[in-house]
Parts: structure tokens; sequence; C-alpha cells
């Protein structure tokens, strides 16, 4: 027994019907439909997609698990492609960029609420191991302000708790278990999960971050002490305030110090305006500005400070020590995971957001493309790793990725000559770092921060293309300043999504009339008055056989919802049919509100065909009660009965159970309401194999027949040419091309001329000859086309043109056989 007669075997135990509502219950293919019958074309049946096909679509082959593997470590696609130039060019970013990750990572890891090596262990370790797995050249991974912080928050929650966990434990256990779940992310490949933090998001999270961490390090800059900087942003603000009066002679180093980073940035980006041909020498002096300020305050604080080592004058970062210290296997305990447990999702969330969102612009900017799954394959590697040697989180940093580009860096190799430099400051500089301004570091903080806040023109091109996420924006920021930084990402991701989701779920249909539109050329129409192909734009015997034809039918909203000029007469497609577009998909969530104002339009435009449905009151739903007793029933004979709906799914690429069900339910309903006819449902422009498997298994593709006698249609078919630019329709447009132009130039052109090698002597004999090889052409172009879509759906249509065409025919058909009173006429069939 073969294996189908198996299947219906078994199908028929289980009472399963193959031919799920096959109503005219005959062959897939021949289902009444009149078959296209052109002998000069190929027939063509469109095959459903089956799951066997699916799972083979998405389960990986053999090769397919090698390329994956292969992905995994993008540096093979370049490395031994290596050369000279690009070193040179990986030096220079690598250097600038080690210049600038060690005091920033310094003064980060002190808003991690840890000392300062485990700054220098995190940017050794992201630079170091990023570049294996990084799909950007531009990233830096290291320690960032908004990450620290949001660790830093973390370790002294779980420490105030449990104070035998070592604060750098903490901090290395949440990277590592952070970490283990960005590179599971990555390593199934669900990269695409970032897309659903919307860019209001992330600019409010990253604006509220900087105002939260530039206002908890302005105490530290001026020596304030006696309240705590960890809590919400405006206490730390109204704090600062009340405590002016205790400001010490750290504000000094402090206020000066960002004073500085300001004016060199500012003399920098103004002659580099006035002097372009030296733009790169500016830009490096401006980008090492960080360096030169933290020197310059070594120096001052060595000078005040050699004979204060216990006591010093201005708070100092004190020792450092050299080496890795802290290398250990990290320490992980289930006690330890369960009090930070609650605050994972805000690292992670930080961790993806901040490091794909800048990988993506920088690639943009650079003219490459990155790969989110990979990358977030890099970012869990490095959390992971960087432990073992003492790092906390770290993720992508705005600044020193923008420094690195604009630096020239040519690869990621460039993180090898920055963590070399790191290298080197671990081991060679401890004794200088001893002497570093706490107030210094803290102004180099809220420098770099201060990059990080949204520009108030940003906020209004955020007005002019959404108003809506600027309430999402400045929500976040509110939530952010007066709540927490992990309340604000929070609030952000949760208003976009509810806004997304409502979008979805009140998504609005439109229904379309149609236009007739001409293309101009400057002042000039372009028409060849050919004909229009009906008075309704049907398939007349006139209509144009140019394809180039430049009259042509347009689709517009009859409500000119969508800006199209009001003054525009937008008519009605034809009487009794509509067309509706679907705006946002076509899924359980919007289905109930797009159906709904499908049938209640129908209902305001059209009456019932038969208007005596219910012989008695008795027999009248209790939502149609109809007229008092006594009464006769309105029926505005000026409205048209419902004959067809055309559906544009332009904009749906799947459907669900719940969709295709209440499309049968409002089917079956309107079939009702134009009893005893049917309703025609035509479909245009779908764009998914599967899509149109799930609307034939539900009846759609085909009419249904109105009445038994009546099971013949006229399809209307979309054929196209295949014979290609060599094919003699496409030489003979060449020519006639030809022709037209030496007749534009050439003035003696009807007396003498050659063409191809034919020696024409007069216009008309031309003219003659030439429209016999254009007849020649078009015959031979026709015995070479081909249906461009399945013949076994015929009311499954590629353009809404086709549709109305096959809708408008078959309408005129149906009521040419009633007018006539026979089941079928020979005219239309």
């Amino acid at each position: 027994m073969s294996g189908s007669k198996i299947g219906q075997t078994l199908a028929k135990l289980l009472g399963i019907k193959l031919q799920y509502r096959n109503e005219l219950g005959k062959d897939d293919v021949t289902r009444g439909e009149s078959m296209y019958s052109v002998s000069s074309a190929d027939t063509f049946v469109e095959r459903e997609p089956t799951a066997v096909e699916w799972l083979r679509n998405i389960i990986p082959s053999g090769h397919g698990l090698l390329l994956y593997v292969y992905h995994l470590f993008p540096f093979t696609h370049w490395i031994t492609r290596y050369n000279v130039q690009w070193l040179y060019g990986d030096l220079v970013a690598g250097i600038t960029v080690g210049c600038v990750v060690v005091p920033q990572s310094m003064a980060y890891a002190g808003l991690a609420n840890l000392a300062p090596e485990f700054g220098l262990y995190s940017s050794f370790m992201g630079v170091l191991i990023y570049w294996f797995f990084a799909t950007s050249k531009d990233i830096t991974i290291g320690p960032v302000a908004v990450l620290s912080t949001v660790t830093g928050n973390v370790v002294n929650k779980v420490h105030a708790k449990n104070p035998k966990f070592p604060k750098n434990e903490i901090a290395s256990a949440l990277a590592v278990i952070g970490g283990s779940v960005v590179l599971f992310m990555g390593l199934v490949r669900c990269g695409w999960i970032v897309e659903f933090i919307s860019l209001a998001a992330i600019s409010a999270f990253m604006t509220g971050s900087a105002i939260n961490i530039a206002a908890g390090q302005v105490p530290t800059m001026m020596g304030i002490t006696g309240f705590s900087t960890r809590e919400a942003t405006y206490k730390v603000i109204i704090n600062t305030l009340k405590h002016l009066g205790r400001t010490k002679i750290d504000a000094a180093m402090g206020l000066t110090a960002l004073t500085m980073l300001y004016l060199i940035r500012f003399i920098c980006n103004t002659a580099a305006k006035k002097q372009p041909n030296r733009k790169k020498f500016w830009f490096f002096i401006s980008t090492l500005r960080t360096s030169f300020v933290i020197l310059l305050y070594v120096m001052i604080s060595w000078l005040v400070n050699r004979h204060h080592r216990k006591k010093p004058i201005f708070k100092i970062l004190g020792n450092v020590p050299r080496g890795f210290k802290h290398a250990q296997v990290p320490v992980i305990s289930k006690r330890m995971v369960k009090g930070f447990a609650s605050e994972l999702p805000a690292t992670i969330i930080v961790l993806l957001i901040e490091h794909i969102a800048i990988a993506k612009s920088f690639g943009r900017v650079n003219n490459y493309t990155i790969n989110p799954s990979q990358e977030l394959v890099a970012i869990g590697v490095t959390n992971v790793l960087g432990p073992f040697l003492g790092a906390y989180p770290a993720t992508g940093s705005f600044s020193r990725t923008a420094i690195k580009s604009k630096a020239g860096v040519r690869t990621p190799f460039a993180g090898v000559i920055t963590a070399v430099v790191v290298l080197l400051a671990i081991y060679a500089l401890p004794a200088v770092f001893f002497y570093i301004p706490s107030a210094s570091l803290s102004a180099v903080i809220i420098h770099a921060v201060g990059d990080l806040i949204t520009p108030p023109n940003t906020v209004y091109q955020f007005w002019r293309v959404s108003p809506l996420e600027v309430f999402i924006f400045f929500a976040g920021v509110i939530v952010t300043i007066f709540s927490s930084i992990e309340n604000g990402i929070y609030t952000t991701i949760s208003v976009s999504a509810a806004m997304l989701l409502f979008r979805v779920v009140k998504a609005r249909g439109r229904f379309l009339g149609r236009v007739k539109a001409h293309s101009v050329v400057g002042d000039h129409i372009l028409d060849n008055n050919r004909g229009s192909g009906g008075k309704y734009g049907g398939v007349g015997q006139d209509a144009p056989n140019d394809p180039d034809v430049s009259t042509r039918n347009i689709f517009l909203p009859i409500d000119h919802r969508d800006g199209s000029n009001p003054s525009v007469d937008i008519t009605a497609p034809y009487p009794g049919i509509f067309i509706y577009r679907f705006s946002e998909g076509y899924n359980y969530p919007n289905a109930n509100h797009y159906l709904d104002y499908l049938v209640e339009t129908i209902f305001q435009n059209t009456r019932r065909t038969n208007p005596n449905t219910y012989g008695k009151l008795g027999d009248r739903p209790w939502n149609d009660p109809g007229p008092r007793r006594g009464q006769l029933l309105e029926i505005n004979e000026n409205l048209p009965t419902l004959k067809a709906i055309i559906l544009d799914f332009s904009s749906v690429n799947n459907v669900d159970v719940t969709s295709v069900q209440l499309l049968i339910d409002i089917r079956n309903q309107l079939d009702r309401y134009a009893s005893p006819d049917t309703v025609d449902w035509h479909i245009a422009c779908i764009n998914n194999r599967w899509t149109k498997r799930a609307l034939a298994a539900a009846g759609f593709g085909f009419p249904t027949p109105s009445q038994p006698g009546i099971e013949r249609w006229k399809p209307v078919f979309s054929v196209a040419e295949i014979g290609g630019p060599n094919s003699a329709a496409a030489n003979a447009e060449a020519r006639e091309n030809e022709l037209a132009r030496k007749r534009f130039s050439d003035p003696e052109f009807g007396q003498k001329e050659v063409i191809d090698g034919i020696t024409h002597h007069s216009t008309s004999s031309s003219d003659k000859d030439f429209t016999k090889d254009i007849s020649t052409a078009k015959a031979y172009g026709v015995q070479k086309s081909v249906v461009l879509h399945g013949i076994n759906r015929p009311l499954f249509h590629l353009d809404l043109t086709s549709a109305l065409q096959s809708a408008i025919h078959n309408v005129e058909r149906r009521e040419h056989s009633e007018a006539k009173g026979v089941g079928t006429d020979d005219k239309f069939a």
C-alpha cells in the first residue's frame, strides 16, 4: 500500500477531511473554472508548500552547520589578507583608543563601586577578546558609564544584604551570568530581538542615564560629602545644592579639569574648520585631551601631595596594584545570584542595546553591515571570560568607538593594539595612577557622558517624524531622573511595546477607489488615447496593447486620508464591488477590528439583495427588528447590491487560524446578506505561499457557484512574454525606436533610409514593411508567453488591476446570464 493510500485511510478513520472546505467537491485544479485555453501560452499550476518543505528549510544541513561554525569566527574571513597598510591604520587607531580608555576605565570603575584596577582589567579583556568574534571594525568593548552605574547599583544592593560577598566577586558573577544569557541568545541567532527596542527608547535611556551619572559625579568633583550619590537623580541634585557650603579644594582640581576638557575640544573643532588641510591633526589633539588633562593634573597632584601621601590635601586615587592581582575563577553561589536576579534583566538590556545600537550606527556610516547575533556572541564571550582576570560587565562604548572610527581603523585587529597599551598601563603606570585626583576623574566622567544627552534638535526631529514617540522619550527621561536607571529602561521599553501593540490592534483598513492617472514630462501629458478598456476599466476589446501606455489606473483611499489631493474625484471601482486594503498586516490581534469596519461600511453603502428574506416579523433577528407595525420597509433603490470584495494583501505576510476563521465567518455573513446571490472574494498581491495555502484551505481563491447550473466563470489571467531581450518582440521594439529617432533627426528620412540592411524608398513603404515586422514579432511574443500565477486559484491576483478586471467581468457575466434567464451564456463561457 502506497503512502498516500495509508494517509487517506488514516484520515477516513480519524474523520479528517483532506479536501477541507472544498465546496465544489472537485479537483484542486479544475474546480469549475474556465481553463486558460490560449494554445500559445504555457499554463502554470502553483503547488502548495508542505510541512516537509518547511522543515527542510529550517533544519540545517551538514554544509549549513559548517557555515555556522565558520561564521562564529569572522576574523577568519579577512585575517589571511591582512597587510601593512591595514596595520598602519590599526596601530594609529589602537594606540589612540588605548590612551583614552586607560583614564576612562579607572573612572568608570568608581561608578561600579569597585577599585580602579578592575576597570583596567575589563578594558584589557574587552578589546583582546572581541576581535575574534567581531563583525564591526569600529566597536570598542570595555567599561562604560551606564553599565558601570547599573553594576554599581547591583553590587551595593547585594553587598548590603550579604556583606561576606566581596564587591568584585559580585560584579564578576553578574558579568558571567549576564554574559552567558547574551551568549546563548547569540548562538541561537536571536539578535533580531534587539529590534523591538525603538530609537526613542534608546535615546531616552541614554539621556536619562547621562543626567543621572553627571549629577552623581558633581559632589565628588566638588569634594562634597555627607549624602549618598546613588539615590534618585532629583534627590542628588537637591542634596548637592543643600551642601554647597561643604565644597573643598577638590573643586579646584575638578572644575578646572572639566573646563579645560571642553576648552580643548572647542579650540580643536574651531581650528579644524579654519584649517581643513590639518583636520586630522586637530582631531588627534582633541582625542587625546583626556590623557593630556589627566597627566597635567597628576603632575600638579604630585607636586602638592608628594610629602602628604598618607594624608593628601585633596582626594586622590591611591594605590593601584601592578598586574592581574585579582585573577581567579569567578565565585558564583546560588545565594549571590538570587540577590541580583531581579536586576539581571536591566543589566542584559543595557549590554544589548548600547552595543548593538552603536555597532549598527557606525556600520551604516562606514558602509558595512554587522550581524547582531554574532555581536551578541562577542559580548557574551567577553563577559564570560573576562571575570577570570577580574573584569566586570562590559559592552560597546560610544565615545571610544567614535574615536576609533575617526582615527582611521581598518580592521578589528586594532583591539589587540589597544590591549597592548592597556597591558603596559597595568604593569608600568601604577605609580603614576596613585596621584590622579578623584575630582579630575569625575570631571572626565561628566565630560564623557555629556555627549550621551540627546540634543534638542534631535528631539525636535523626533517630533516631526512621530510626535507620540516624543512623549515616550520624555517619559523615560523623567522616570530615570525621579526613580532609577533600571525603571527608566523598563518604562521606555514597555511603553514602546504598548504603542506597537496598539498600532497593530487598532490598524484601520482603507477602502480604495480608482483614479485614472497620466504621466507628465515637463508640461506635456503623455497619452496615446488608445482606449480605456471599458466604462469601469474592465477587459474590453479596445484595451491598449502597449505595455508602456501612459494612462493608467491607480487606487487611492476614497476618504483621502493618505494625503492625496481632496479635489481629485476618486470613484468607486464598480457598483457593488469594494476594494479593501489592510494597512498593518492581518493577524489575530487586528482581524476583528479590520473586518468590523469592512462589514459596517458595506452595510452602509449597499442594500440587501432580497429585502423579503424575512417572511414574517418573528423571523427577523432582534438586532434588525425592521419597521414598526403598519409601516413599510424602507428600501433605498439608489444603493447597489453587494457583488464582490477585493482584498489587497500587499501589507500581509502571514495569516493565522483566528484571522482566517474570522474571514470565513464574514464571508458566510455577507453571503446571507447577498442571498440568493453569492459574493466573489478576489485577493490581490499575496506575498507568501503559506498565506495562499491558508486562504485556499478556507475556500478562497475560486468562486462559489451562485445556484445549480451556474458553475462556470471567466477567469482573467496575467501572462508575460518570456522571450527576453533577444526575442523578436524586443528586436522589433528596438527597431521601432531607431525608426522614430531617425524620423525626428533626419528631415529627408522619407526619401531614402537604410535600416538593418533594408533600403526603404518612401515613408509609406517603410511603415508598411515595419508594420509587418511588428505583427510578426508580436505573434512570436504570444508564442512565448506564460501565465504568471497559478490557474488553479483564479481569484488570487497579482495586482489590484487584474483583480478588478476579473471582478467586473464576472459580475457583468452573471448579470447578463440572469437577464437572459439561462444558466450559462455562450458569450462569456
